[in-house]
């Protein structure tokens, strides 16, 4: 195990710079001009103005040597510096990483305990009403887009019923809590802030709902199909005539089995919602990296993209790792090489 994962930890650095040369070609491969993020319009043509800022920028270099300054500057641990904000990316990075992870934690727990709930129960009551229910809502989460889901349910609950507040992590006249960690929630805790924390718990109910929905279906479905195999298996029949009940019987025996494929699908989808959260926070004006990459986008802001990118790869990388080994810890059988 030891060995294995130092191996899969050796080779993370080079994925990453695979990740990197890519999202470096691609973005540079582009009909739109980054100049336009640079110099204003009515001084572009100003042929002065224009060399100055690609001097400035690097732009005046061939492509070739641009690659090799960023892959040095990248293993120093330098991302650059943002063409729209004109801070280094790494910084702009940390400042909204915090927002990203405590909406995904949030979006994570409650997708996945809702779809463990749901998948358990439509097993118990296999073609049965709950279980078509159960499926509905599955197959409605996993496959409606989250812009819709989200702007829908914005005006539902904000606009015509006013029982959730609008976009953002805080109303606008509250005060955040002294920065510890970047999460609200964690920060006004620890600093005895109850009035805080509820105000970031209620911001957090609509987006970690839209955000974890499609992970209910996924998880759900993949419940559903793990329990129905294991209530089918020796062993359930043997504790069903030994005289367990049939709630103990579905939690203590088949659950725990049946959860060990899923362990696969949450690690995934940690990750997936990282990099997913982009229309999420653009609906709810959340301020995290992808509302930061949507921007960067827009403008074609070279450093910020790949900075993005090598984020959204890593948290894949490793949450990669993180599944494998506890999928081999929870099945014995298994044993990674």
């Amino acid at each position: 195990m030891t060995q294995y994962v130092f191996r899969r930890l050796i080779s993370i650095p080079l994925l990453l710079l695979g990740v990197a040369t890519v999202a470096f070609f691609l973005s540079h491969f582009t009909q739109a001009d980054p100049l336009s993020a640079l110099v204003s319009e009515r001084q572009m043509n100003n042929p002065e103005v224009v060399a100055a800022a690609k001097q400035r920028w690097g732009l005046d270099r061939s492509l070739p040597e641009q690659y090799v300054i960023y892959i040095k500057n990248l293993v120093t641990g330098d991302l650059g510096v943002s063409f729209r904000t004109r801070r280094p990316v790494l910084t702009d990075i940390a400042e909204r990483l915090p927002a990203t992870l405590e909406l995904v934690i949030f979006a994570m727990l409650f997708g996945t305990i809702s779809g463990v709930a749901l998948g358990v129960l439509a097993s118990r009551f296999q073609d049965r009403p709950l279980d078509y229910f159960a499926r509905f809502v599955a197959l409605f989460g996993s496959t409606v887009p989250v812009f819709w889901s989200g702007l829908l349910l914005l005006y539902l609950f904000t606009v015509k019923f006013g029982w959730i507040p609008g976009p953002g992590r805080l109303d606008a006249r509250a005060d955040p809590p002294p920065f510890m960690t970047g999460l609200l929630t964690v920060d006004s805790l620890a600093a005895g802030q109850f009035g805080s924390f509820l105000n970031a718990l209620h911001h957090l109910v609509l987006p970690s709902f839209v955000l974890g929905w499609s992970v209910t279906g996924i998880i759900s479905r993949l419940v559903r199909a793990s329990m129905l195999d294991a209530l089918g298996q020796d062993y359930i029949l043997a504790a069903r005539a030994k005289g367990a009940g049939g709630a103990r019987t579905l939690l203590r025996h088949a659950l725990p089995n049946a959860m060990i494929p899923t362990l696969t699908i949450i690690g995934y989808s940690f990750a997936y919602l990282i990099t997913g959260a982009v229309l999420t926070e653009a609906v709810f004006g959340w301020p995290g990296i992808g509302s930061y990459a949507v921007d960067s986008a827009r403008t074609l802001d070279y450093p910020a993209i790949i900075g993005v990118s090598l984020i959204g790869a890593s948290a894949f990388l490793l949450a990669n790792l993180v599944t494998d080994v506890a999928y081999a810890y929870a099945n014995p059988r298994i044993r990674l090489e």
